[in-house]
This record gives structure tokens, sequence and C-alpha cells, in this order.
């Protein structure tokens, strides 16, 4: 292949989108996924996407942030993602994202655990999908816009801590360079690596091995975040996520003889301990979750997917709860980037999940997920446009010969990875 792209962003998720339809036509832009353009964990995701409601909420919005992320949250990032949020939102809403509407037409909004109000906008269960389609609808619209599904980064082309381009290899293990002086990394998280998470199973980490093989910064890769209740299964594959929503509108939590236990609207790392404690009292796999305080019309008008996907696993939630357990979710830690998601190599960017700019702190707050997404790729793509700019690459041409079977190669990355996350919860604990 060996093309030239003004830039390249790695992955089809919302931040990775939202930078491309960010650059003027003028940029010559490549996205690449790893699978099927759809097959990013921003489709999953249910609760929907926060808002600043007024500059009333904003002492509120900023103190609920912080205490959810344990006070480990960089302020000037909080900051800016909350006071960027209704230029975001009225973008999306351009761009033809269906949010909630109240009966006077104005926009809904829903609560979710540990926010002291409700300023979730949502579109039905499924606002990471229809945030994310709209986005990708708009980018295959998009002439200078190429997007390349099935083919995964396998390395950085890089020389004097600048980045030049990156290394793919195709789902017939093909192995090809592509080269900008903007590169942005967009990949997602790591849930891949764990028996239970309801992300992707292809979502592996991978960038993070490659910052890590580079002596890229790299920040709290340790912080791994459960979501408390996703619907408890003995199938494999991912789980289904029963969204922060739900316990938001009033759904209760009951031990094995049908007692509430706890605080519903805790922050998601104490409620998932207490339902771990739980589970170890009562000698179960699960607890309970009940819907049906919710009733009826707010059951299939808000969550009918999450109604849907119970039936189909034997349970009606309008009669009866559902099992639910806590499982891996979401990354805190990641690519350390600054303020306009600039990493600590020269042209190369990270934003989403990728990336750590100190937003969520040790444990983020119920749908910060796809607006700080989105702030910082916007972020990353205004500094390409306007930034100081850098050095060209000086890297010659890449042997194709130096890598390893498809197999052979990620394994290495995996274990890089697991490797690293222990090392920084040793360094937390000493």
């Amino acid at each position: 292949m060996n093309e030239r792209y003004d830039v390249i962003i790695v992955g089809t998720g919302a931040a990775g989108l939202y930078c491309a339809l960010n650059l003027p036509d003028r940029i010559r832009t490549l996205i690449i996924s790893k699978q099927k353009a759809d097959e990013s964990d921003s489709f999953l995701a249910q609760g929907g996407i926060c808002m600043l409601c007024g500059e009333d909420d904003y002492d509120n919005y900023f103190a609920d942030t912080m205490k959810a992320g344990h006070y480990e949250n960089d302020e000037r990032a909080v900051d800016l993602m909350i006071r960027s949020s209704n230029s975001i939102i009225r973008d999306l809403v351009a761009r033809g994202v269906r949010f909630a509407r109240d009966g006077e037409g104005r926009l809904d909004f829903t609560r979710e655990g540990a926010h002291s109000r409700p300023r979730i906008l949502f579109h039905e269960d499924v606002t990471g999908r229809e945030i994310t389609q709209t986005l990708l609808d708009g980018a295959r619209c998009k002439k200078n816009v190429t997007i390349l599904e099935n083919t995964t980064m396998i390395d950085l082309i890089v020389k004097d801590n600048i980045c030049g381009g990156i290394v793919i290899m195709d789902d017939h293990d093909r192995i090809d360079t592509i080269f900008s002086d903007n590169v942005v990394l967009a990949c997602g998280g790591l849930g891949g690596l764990y028996k239970n998470s309801t992300n992707f199973p292809h979502i592996t980490g991978d960038a993070l091995a490659i910052a890590l093989k580079h002596n890229i910064a790299v920040e709290h890769l340790d912080y791994i975040q459960i979501h408390p209740t996703t619907l408890y299964s003995k199938k494999p594959g991912r789980r289904f996520l029963i969204s922060e929503s739900v316990r938001g509108e009033g759904a209760l939590l009951y031990d094995k003889h049908g007692q509430r236990f706890t605080n519903e609207l805790q922050p998601r790392d104490l409620l998932s301990e207490a339902i771990w404690a739980q589970m170890e009292k009562d000698h179960t796999e699960f607890v309970w979750e009940d819907m049906r305080p919710l009733g009826k019309e707010t059951i299939l008008t808000h969550f009918p997917n999450i109604y849907q996907r119970c039936l189909e696993e034997g349970f009606d939630v309008l009669k009866e709860p559902i099992p639910v357990v806590p499982a891996q979710h979401y990354f805190m830690g990641g690519i350390k980037v600054d303020l306009s998601s600039r990493t600590s190599m020269a042209g190369l960017y990270a934003c989403g999940e990728t990336s750590c700019n100190g937003v969520h702190g040790k444990n983020r707050l119920a749908s910060n997920s796809l607006l700080e997404s989105l702030v910082f790729a916007q972020r990353a793509a205004d500094d390409i446009l306007f930034g100081s700019g850098h050095a060209p690459c000086p890297a010659g041409p890449v042997s194709k010969n130096i890598y390893p079977d498809r197999e052979t190669l990620f394994a290495t990355y995996r274990s890089h990875i697991l490797e690293a996350i222990e090392g920084m919860k040793n360094e937390e604990t000493a």
C-alpha cells in the first residue's frame, strides 16, 4: 500500500469518527477499524451523554465528576469537558442525533448513579448507537475520508520520538505501511483481556502495548472500572449491560431473600463492592435487580432494548427481577495526553478510552464517556489544524519481516499490557 494521508485515525468509535468530522474537506483522512466499522464499544453505550444544564448546574456537575473520580481527576480537563458540553450537544443535534424530548419538544433528561440531578440526554437505551451511527453515516459521506474495515494497526512508524504513520495487517494477515504526519489513536479500551466484560472481545488494548513498546507515556493502567449491573449468564462472550439509567429511574437491588441491601445510586466502584460483598454473604453468583418500580410505560419507552434482551434470556422485567453481576466495563487509564489530546510523541494524538486526559480520575462518572470522547476528539482535530506542528518523521522504509504471525504478536501485546497493569497495581500498594 505505502500510501500517504494527511491524518490517520485508528478506530471507528465516537472519538475517531468525531475527530474526522471536525477536519475540513481538504484534509485527506484515513480511518481504520479492526473489524466492521460499527463494532466499536461506542455503539454499545446504553445510558446517555451528559450535558451542563445551565450555569446553576456547573458546581454540582463538577463536584459529581470529582467525587466519583475520588478527586484524582485533572480539574482543568473536567472544566473543559463540562464547558464544552453544550456546543457538542448542539452539533450532535444539528448532525441528526435524535435525543429524547418531553411533551413540549424540549430535550428530556434522565439521572444515573452518583449524579445529583438529571443531566443525561438519551435515545431509548441505545444512545451510543444513535450517536455513533450518525457520526459513521456522516463520515461515510465525506469524500476526503476513507474507511478501511478489518484492518488492524500492529505498530507505529517512529523515529526520534516523532510518529510518521502506522503498520497495518489486513484480515488475510498481509502487512503494509501507511504514512502520515498526524496519527490519532482512538482504539477504545481493553475489555477483551477479561473473561467477563461488557466490551467487544476484539478490543484488547493493542495501542497501549504499542505505546509501551515505543516508550510513549502512559498513565493509570490499573484504573479499570467495573460496571455493577450486567445480566448474569453462564454463556460465554460479552456481558449484556443493564444501564445505569435503570437504577437512576428507580430500579432496586435485592439480596437472595428479596431485601434491599444498599443505595442503588452510589458511584459504580462503591456499588460493585457492595454487590460483591452481598454475593459473598449470600453465597450466590448474582444479586437481583427489580425494574418493576419504573412502571410499564417507562420500561417499554426508555428501555426497550433491555426489555427485549431480558425476554430473550427468559426474564420478563415487567413481572420479575433479573439476576445481575458486576463485570469489567471501562478503562480510565491509558496513553497520557494533554488538553489538546497530544501524547508524549510528536505527531501522535490519542482520544476516547485509549487516552488518559484526567477527566475521569480513578472512577468514571456515568455517561461522561461519550462527552469526554467527543470533546477531546475535537481538541485533537483543532490541534492538527491550528497547532504549532512538528518536524517530519525521518523514518525510512519499514521491514515487514520483523513481525511474527498474528497470534504470536497479539499474545505478546496482551502479555505486556497485563504485566504493566500488575506493575502499576504493585506500585499503588507499595
